[in-house]
């Protein structure tokens, strides 16, 4: 898939950005060799090759998935202008 100056515009434009007509023929340029690079990727074999999420092998830190009410609510309430009864106050919104 080759790039002209029309798409670059398109392109822009759906970006939402200005750019000027003197730069968009260099643009050209570079999204064709970017597009050539990954259509270069695309033709190497990947077969029995295990996604990754980092280039080195790290295992996150997991904790017991267990629920709770978090056991501070007295911290979270003194931030509340208006606590009522251990619960936010909110004005009434609703007739």
């Amino acid at each position: 898939m080759a790039i002209d100056k029309a798409m670059v515009a398109d392109i822009a434009r759906l970006a939402r950005m200005r750019v000027p007509e003197e730069q968009q023929e260099a643009l050209v340029g570079e999204l064709n060799n970017i597009l050539g690079w990954v259509e270069q990727l695309s033709e190497l074999d990947t077969k029995g090759v295990e996604p990754m999420t980092s280039v080195v092998e790290v295992r996150l830190p997991l904790r017991p998935d267990a629920v709770s009410d978090g056991d501070c609510r007295d911290k979270v309430l003194a931030n509340a202008p208006e606590p009522a009864r251990g619960f936010f106050s909110v004005p009434k919104v609703v007739e």
